[in-house]
């Protein structure tokens, strides 16, 4: 490993104007479960490596005025752990539970998992199902997207080499939305998803209203199932009907043939899990 300068900024004004001043020769470490495993084995060492993890402005998770605020600092242990995810977001609790080990969640970030933008990553769908935005900051200001706009590509985001993720905002409307959250991977545990879904609904006068459908690990990014959606939206609600959304979800991803499972295996787990995590959250509904 080649060396590089190693910097801890206090606030996150000063990551920020650090940030301007050192990028695009900068990357930022927040629990570095993955990046640090990437520093050992690349030879793309950057000049500088800045330390994120213990910047006050990207802890806590609380209620504001447009939802509920999750910090990017946050780690999944903390987000299993938290009353207010338990009262407005469980799914993200399910989600949570699957990444990695006790080890990595306990250092893991929601926003270092975003961030990182792997297909397969545990956090994005059930976010994604409950409309989720981020706030990311730059020396040219805050701008607020939509979670699926950050996402661009296998490891690639729409942040600007002198930007930072530093929240994510669960939106009003969405808090204590019934939502549901699947993964099928090859073991029970510390496994890379095959597939992962998420669902998330309203019920009103019997029939689907605001129905979000998620899957990752089948596309470039993490993706909403637009059309399965549209199929189910006011309709009243059927078994018939949700067994074909899943079919529906089929056609509007891309999963692919490798080591770890075949094009058409993944197809089946995709109808499966959706059909599960919609079933799963008309459970939690209150039947109006």
């Amino acid at each position: 490993m080649r060396p590089f300068e190693f910097i801890k900024p206090d606030s996150e004004a000063s990551a920020i104007e650090l940030l301007g001043k050192l990028s695009p020769n900068v990357r930022i470490l927040a629990g570095g479960t993955d990046y640090l495993v990437d520093l050992k084995h690349t030879a793309d060492v950057p000049k500088t490596v800045m330390d994120i993890s213990r910047l006050p402005e990207l802890k806590g998770i609380d209620e504001v005025d447009d939802g509920l605020r999750i910090g990017a600092g946050v780690t999944h242990t903390e987000i299993m752990q938290n009353p207010l995810i338990k009262k407005y977001a469980p799914a993200m609790i399910h989600a949570a539970h699957t990444i990695g080990a006790v080890q990595t969640r306990n250092l893991g970030t929601i926003g270092g998992n975003l961030v990182t933008c792997v297909p397969s990553m545990d956090s994005g769908p059930t976010l994604v199902a409950l409309d989720a935005e981020v706030n990311i900051v730059g020396k040219d200001g805050t701008r607020r997207i939509s979670l699926t706009d950050l996402f661009v590509g296998p490891r690639k985001t729409s942040l600007k080499s002198n930007e930072l993720l530093t929240e994510i905002i669960i939106p009003k409307r969405s808090l204590g939305k019934p939502a549901n959250f699947y993964k099928f991977g090859l073991r029970k545990g510390q496994a890379l998803a095959l597939v992962n879904a998420a669902s998330s609904l309203w019920i009103k006068g019997g029939c689907f209203k605001d129905l979000r459908i998620s899957i990752g690990a089948v596309a470039p990014v993490v993706i909403r199932c637009l059309k399965a959606e549209k199929y189910l939206e006011g309709k009243k609600i059927d078994e018939k009907l949700v067994k074909e959304a899943g079919n529906i979800a089929v056609t509007e991803a891309k999963p692919i043939d490798d080591f770890r499972a075949s094009q058409s295996y993944r197809n089946d787990l995709i109808a499966v899990l959706v059909t599960r995590t919609i079933n799963a959250a008309i459970d939690l509904a209150d039947k109006d």
